[in-house]
C-alpha cells in the first residue's frame, strides 16, 4: 500500500440503496481497538443515558464486567445488575437488550436462563428478548449499542464474556476471566463509535430489529445533546464526516434480502489500486475470494493483505471453515505470479496451545475506503444472518485518509509490536505495505505467515461452502440436490416421504406402548432393575439424561420414566434427574420436528395436530403450558409438532418446565409420603401421605379445569 496523496479523481463507491443503506453525518468518529476501550466507553455512555439504551447482540451474558478492574462509579460491576441499577437510578430511562434466540449448538457456551437474570428479576423498565426472526439456520449476528439516539457503537464485539483484553494481550492476564471460572485466550475486536445523525440512524436500524423480533414497536427517544452521552475517556478519531451504514438481511417471511455489505466489499475489491488490508475472524466467502483472485491477476493490481487467527474454535471448525479457508487461500495462491498476496495471523506470547483469538472484521482500500463492523467475510456474512457494518470514504479529503492510514498504522503496529511511527516509517520507505510488514515482523510478538494446511482426506470429505457455509437459505430438497450425486436423487415427494415416515414412525410407537404387548416392556419391576444398575454407574448422571432422551425418542410415557426415576433416586435427586432428563428429552425431539419442517407436519399429521400446530405457534409459553398438563397428545408427539411450528426454543423449553413442574413434584412428594408410609406405618403418616395426594389431585384438577377451555384442539 503505497504513501496516501490526495486523490480527486476516483469514483465514489458508496451508494446508498445499493451497497449501503444511508449516509449520515457524524460530528465525531472514534475507532476503539480491544475490549478494554470499548466496554469502559459503552459503560461511561450508559451512564449519561437519559431516555433509552438498545443493545442489538449475538449474545448477552449478564455476569460479565464491562471494567474488570471496577469502574468505580458506585454502581454494580456486573452487566445486569448494572442495568438494573441505571433502569432504577434514571426513571426516564428504558433499556432493551436483544440476544440471538442461539441454536442449541451454542448452548454449553452461554449463561443459563438468561430470560430470568436479565429480564424477569430485573426492573420493569429492563426488557430483555431474544431475537428469532431469521431463517432455520440463520442468526443475528449484529452487534449494536445505541443510546439516545445521540451516540452508538457498531463492530464485532458483544457484551459477553472472554471479550474483554487489552492491546498488550498480556498471556497470563488475571482480568480475563470466564465468569463461571477459569481463564480466557487473548481477544482482539475492533468496534466503531459515532455521534450525531448517524447515530439516530442506528436507533431506528435498533426499533426496527426488535420490532420484527418482538412484534412490539418503540418511539424514537427525544435527543438531547450528543455531548453528553460522548465518553469522556474517548478520543475522536475524526470530526465532521459522512458514514455509511451497511447491512446484511435474510431472505425471511415478508422481509426481501438486503446484501449491502457484499456489494461494499466487492465494489471496494474492484476499486483498489494500491492494497487492500482485510483483518477477520474467518475466510470462506466464494464471492470475496473470486473477486480477489482476479485482481492479483492483474499485472498492475493491488497488494492483498489477510490477517486472520490462527487456528479455529475446536475441532468443528477446524473441519468445515479451516477447510474452506484452506481452500480459498491456495485459490488466492495460484492466482498471485506477481506475489502481491500474504496471510499472517498475530502471534502472541504463551503456553503452545494458546492462540490470539482474533475476532475483528475490517477491511480498508488504499486508506480511502474502511468497514468496521459485524460481518465476518463468510458466505453467511453475506447473505444469511444479520449483520450490520459502518462505513468511512474519504472521497478525496486528505484528512479522512489520513485517519483510516493511522488506524491501520495502529492496528499493525499492535500485531507487530512495534511503534505506530516505526510502522508509518516502513512503509513510506519501502512503499509496500507486504515489504513493510516483512521488515517488521519476527519478534517474540509479531505477525506471522499464515499457511492453512489442507488435508486430502478432508478436503475429499467436506462439502462445499455453500453447504457448510450457506450465503442464503437452503430448503431441504435444494440441500440434498448439492451433497448427493445426481444418480443417487430421488424425487421431489422423497422430502415429504421423509417427513411423513419420520411422523408416523412416532405416531405408531406411541399406539404400539399402549395398546399392544410392547407395553409389558415397561414394567414397573424390569425398569426398576435397569434404573439400580444405572444409579451404581460412576457416570450416572449422563446416563440417566442419555436415557431419557432414548425414551423420548420411542415414545416411552415420561410418566413412567419419572416414576421409576424417582423410585431409585429418591424423590429429591429423582426429582433434579427427572426434570433435566424430561427437558433434554424435549429439546431433542423438539429439535427432530424442526428438522421435519412445518409444512410436512400440516399435511401429514391430520387435522387434530394441525391445529396444535397453529396453537402451539400462536400462543407460544402458554400453549405449551397447556398441552403438558393436558393429555392432548403423547409427549413425544408434542415435542415434534412444537418443533415444527414457529415457537421458539425459549419459549417451549419454559412452558415444559412450568408445565411439567407440577406433576414431577407431585410425583416426588407422593413417591416420598409412600415410603415414608411404608417404612412407619401408622394413621399419622398415612394422613400425610393422604392429604398430599388429596392436595396434589386438586391441584391438578384446578389447573385442568382452568385451561381446558381455550386450548381444545377437537
Amino acid at each position: 500500500m503505497n504513501v496516501l496523496s490526495q486523490d480527486n479523481s476516483r469514483q465514489r463507491i458508496l451508494e446508498p440503496g445499493r451497497n449501503c443503506w444511508r449516509l449520515e453525518h457524524a460530528d465525531r468518529v472514534s475507532f476503539l481497538v480491544d475490549g478494554a476501550e470499548y466496554f469502559r466507553a459503552v459503560r461511561e455512555a450508559a451512564l449519561r443515558a437519559r431516555h433509552s439504551i438498545f443493545v442489538l447482540a449475538w449474545d448477552i451474558d449478564s455476569r460479565m464486567r464491562l471494567v474488570p478492574d471496577g469502574a468505580g462509579d458506585g454502581l454494580p460491576e456486573q452487566l445486569g445488575d448494572f442495568f438494573n441499577a441505571l433502569a432504577k437510578r434514571t426513571r426516564s430511562l428504558q433499556i432493551y437488550l436483544l440476544n440471538w434466540d442461539f441454536a442449541m449448538l451454542y448452548a454449553s457456551d452461554r449463561e443459563f436462563l438468561p430470560e430470568y437474570k436479565l429480564g424477569w428479576r430485573t426492573n420493569r423498565r429492563v426488557h430483555f428478548e431474544l431475537d428469532g426472526c431469521h431463517p432455520m439456520g440463520g442468526s443475528h449476528h449484529q452487534k449494536i449499542v445505541v443510546v439516545d439516539d445521540s451516540l452508538a457503537f457498531v463492530g464485532g464485539l458483544d457484551m459477553t464474556h472472554c471479550r474483554w483484553d487489552t492491546p498488550e494481550h498480556r498471556p497470563e492476564d488475571s482480568r480475563r476471566r470466564h465468569p463461571a471460572g477459569g481463564s480466557c485466550p487473548p481477544f482482539h475486536d475492533v468496534q466503531m463509535a459515532v455521534d450525531g445523525d448517524a447515530a439516530a440512524a442506528l436507533g431506528e436500524l435498533a426499533r426496527e430489529r426488535w420490532r420484527r423480533a418482538t412484534g412490539k414497536s418503540v418511539k424514537k427517544s427525544s435527543r438531547g445533546g450528543a455531548a453528553d452521552r460522548w465518553p469522556e475517556s474517548l478520543r475522536p478519531d475524526l470530526r465532521d464526516a459522512e458514514v455509511g451504514i451497511a447491512r446484511t438481511e435474510p431472505d425471511h417471511e415478508e422481509y426481501s434480502p438486503v446484501k449491502e455489505i457484499k456489494r461494499l466489499h466487492m465494489d471496494a475489491i474492484g476499486s483498489a489500486r494500491q492494497g487492500l488490508y482485510l483483518e477477520n475472524q474467518y475466510f470462506s466467502a466464494a464471492s470475496i475470494a473470486e473477486a480477489l483472485a482476479e485482481r492479483l491477476g492483474e499485472p498492475d493490481g493491488p497488494e492483498v493483505v489477510m490477517v486472520g487467527r490462527l487456528n479455529d474454535s475446536g475441532w468443528l471448525e477446524e473441519a468445515t471453515m479451516g477447510v474452506l479457508r484452506a481452500r480459498l487461500h491456495q485459490r488466492l495462491r495460484d492466482s498471485d505470479p506477481g506475489g502481491r498476496y500474504a496471510s499472517f495471523y498475530p502471534q502472541v506470547p504463551g503456553p503452545e496451545d494458546s492462540f490470539l483469538n482474533l475476532h475483528s472484521k475490517v477491511l480498508i482500500m488504499d486508506d480511502e475506503l474502511l468497514t468496521i463492523g459485524s460481518a465476518n467475510l463468510s458466505n453467511r456474512s453475506m447473505g444469511f444472518d444479520t449483520e450490520c457494518n459502518l462505513v468511512l470514504e474519504a472521497c478525496g479529503e486528505a484528512r479522512i485518509s489520513e485517519a483510516i492510514a493511522a488506524f491501520r498504522h495502529r492496528l499493525l503496529a499492535e500485531h507487530l509490536d512495534v511503534s505506530v511511527a516505526e510502522v508509518a516509517r516502513e512503509e513510506k520507505d519501502k512503499e509496500s505495505l507486504l515489504a513493510a510488514i516483512e521488515a517488521l515482523r519476527g519478534g517474540e510478538r509479531t505477525l506471522e505467515l499464515l499457511e492453512p494446511e489442507l488435508s486430502p482426506e478432508l478436503d475429499a470429505l467436506i462439502p462445499s461452502g455453500q453447504v457448510i457455509d450457506p450465503e442464503e437459505p437452503i430448503e431441504p430438497a435444494r440441500l440434498l440436490a448439492r451433497i448427493v450425486p445426481g444418480e443417487f436423487r430421488v424425487s421431489r415427494m422423497a422430502p415429504a416421504l421423509v417427513a411423513g415416515g419420520v411422523l408416523l414412525f412416532f405416531a405408531a410407537l406411541a399406539i404400539a406402548w399402549r395398546w399392544t404387548e410392547l407395553g409389558d416392556w415397561l414394567a414397573l419391576d424390569r425398569l426398576g432393575n435397569l434404573a439400580e444398575v444405572l444409579k451404581n454407574m460412576p457416570a450416572s448422571p449422563l446416563v440417566v439424561l442419555a436415557a431419557f432422551v432414548l425414551g423420548t425418542v420411542l415414545v416411552v410415557p415420561v410418566t413412567l420414566m419419572i416414576v421409576v426415576t424417582v423410585l431409585v433416586f429418591g424423590p429429591w435427586l429423582g426429582l433434579a434427574y427427572a426434570f433435566a432428563g424430561s427437558l433434554v428429552g424435549a429439546a431433542f425431539t423438539f429439535w427432530l420436528g424442526s428438522l421435519v419442517g412445518r409444512k410436512s407436519v400440516r399435511r401429514l399429521a391430520g387435522s387434530r395436530l394441525d391445529r396444535l400446530s397453529h396453537m402451539l405457534g400462536r400462543r407460544g409459553v402458554l400453549s405449551i403450558l397447556t398441552v403438558r398438563i393436558l393429555p392432548v397428545a403423547p409427549f413425544t408427539i408434542i415435542n415434534l409438532v412444537a418443533g415444527a411450528t414457529h415457537i421458539r426454543l425459549r419459549d417451549f423449553l419454559l412452558g415444559t418446565v412450568l408445565g411439567l413442574a407440577p406433576g414431577i413434584i407431585a410425583i416426588a412428594l407422593f413417591i416420598d409420603r409412600a415410603l415414608a408410609a411404608i417404612r412407619d406405618p401408622g394413621m399419622g403418616t398415612f394422613a400425610i401421605m393422604a392429604a398430599v395426594l388429596v392436595i396434589v389431585a386438586l391441584g391438578i384438577f384446578g389447573l385442568r379445569r382452568f385451561l381446558s377451555e381455550p386450548t381444545s384442539v377437537d
